[in-house]
């Protein structure tokens, strides 16, 4: 079923915020992404969880390293080969830089303990942009604060806009867009849960900035945004799940920035189409006129960008656990979730075919694709290990196995380096680097 956001809500929202008037972008693209690393949590604006890079197919492990807490996100990587990653640490720094040769730390910093739900995104000029407790921060790469903005609740991963700008949500559902040179707002924020009036807030204590942080992972009401936006850059329309406080389950929205001289954020559409909702990013085709997203029940589903409508849905047999890897030309590999193993579909327009899958293979992790049909993944080796094994995406053909020394439980995303690296942070908090 589709339908418009309630007009009630939209009503809310709009009085909340500043009035803008109503305009096309008409600005010129620009991707200022760290092209060539994996300059976000998704890889890119689409969250393609794909790599232009030529992956190797015989990769062996380079180094590792304890990150001192536990991780929730994928490392990011800029195009000099500077990473960067958010833990959860008892006391100290919790947002590192590493060197890519080494794995010897650059810098790191103490921020709020809510960084470990944002993955820093990163710009052309290797300056990181990481949400925590109640803001946004950029740092440039020698982890110098370059500006701070306040917000409400606590941002998740950010993506940037087609007009240079920065675009990020929060899980209490406030979106914001700020200047990546001065922090400054250049949208009125947009509240997708209006804020009690004047009068309604009397007497009524603020909610936390890390409220229902915890439960973002699985997508319920506590958390109303759990993930980060898929965007068309050329368009301005993004797209995320969020749970409406009167809604029995999160929906598929779909909204539009619109950059220029008059920028505003307005809805476009949402749909409860997805059985027991979805947790996790959608992703974008090629040409992003598909949007691809998972419900909770065991389905992937392939939506027209346009209006919402379905376009087909393909039983994978398990809630996947993150967003899939797609290609350009439209090739699939889901992530792992509760027993789910490795398989790839090729999206056919009207329908998905499955292309190969190994129901022997449990994935404990989160694919990524490169250029040349090689892929990455981390799989259970024997009866408790972890391996990344590396396979043909075309055919399944698994032709390399990397056993992670130590490694227990599951990995929380696949990166790929600017020259092929491949690097997998796990959950307990231990980055592992194979090249």
């Amino acid at each position: 079923m589709r339908r418009v956001l309630r007009s009630s809500v939209l009503a809310l929202a709009t009085t909340s915020a500043v009035i803008l008037s109503a305009c096309s972008s008409g600005t010129q693209v620009e991707d200022i992404f760290s092209a060539g690393g994996w300059p976000g949590m998704h890889a890119d604006a689409r969250n393609s969880d794909t790599s232009p890079v030529t992956g190797s197919r015989d990769i062996s492990l380079a180094w590792t390293r304890p990150i001192g807490g536990p991780v929730a996100n994928y490392a990011s990587v800029a195009a000099s080969g500077q990473i960067f990653l958010t833990a959860r640490t008892e006391k100290g720094c919790n947002l590192f830089s590493f060197q890519m040769e080494s794995g010897r730390k650059r810098w790191c910093r103490e921020l709020g303990p809510g960084v470990i739900a944002s993955t820093p995104i990163v710009d052309g000029a290797a300056n990181v942009y990481v949400g925590e407790n109640g803001a946004i921060n950029s740092f440039n790469e020698y982890g110098q604060l370059r500006w701070r903005t306040p917000v409400v609740g606590t941002p998740l991963s950010a993506q940037f806009t087609g007009d240079g700008n920065l675009l990020f949500i929060t899980q209490l559902g406030q979106i914001n867009v700020v200047d990546t040179q001065t922090g400054e707002k250049v949208v009125a924020p947009y509240d997708l849960i209006p804020p009690p009036s004047f009068t309604e807030g009397v007497n009524v204590p603020l909610i936390p900035d890390d409220q229902g942080l915890d439960s973002c992972f699985f997508g319920s009401r506590d958390c109303p945004v759990a993930n980060m936006p898929a965007i068309d850059l050329e368009s301005g329309k993004f797209y995320f799940t969020f749970f409406p406080p009167d809604a029995p389950e999160a929906e598929l929205v779909a909204m539009k920035y619109s950059g220029g001289d008059n920028p505003e954020i307005t809805p476009e559409w949402s749909t409860d189409a997805l059985p027991g909702g979805s947790a996790s990013s959608p992703t974008l085709s090629g040409d992003n006129s598909v949007v691809y997203a998972n419900d909770n029940e065991g389905k992937l589903w392939a939506l027209d960008t346009a209006n919402g409508e379905p376009k087909w849905s393909y039983d994978i047999g398990f809630a996947s656990a993150g967003s899939s890897s797609v290609t350009a030309d439209g090739l699939i590999i889901p992530a792992g979730g509760a027993g789910g193993h490795l398989l790839a579909l090729q999206d056919q327009g009207d329908h998905a075919e499955l292309l190969w899958e190994h129901s022997d293979l449990l994935q404990l992790g989160v694919p990524a694709q490169t250029a040349n049909s090689t892929g990455y993944a981390v799989v259970q080796e024997g009866t408790d290990d972890l391996a990344m094994i590396t396979f043909d995406t075309r055919s399944g053909e698994v032709v390399d196995e990397d056993t992670l020394p130590g490694a227990k439980g599951f990995t929380v995303g696949t990166s790929i380096g600017p020259e092929g690296e491949v690097l997998t942070p796990t959950l307990i908090g231990e980055l592992f680097v194979f090249r």
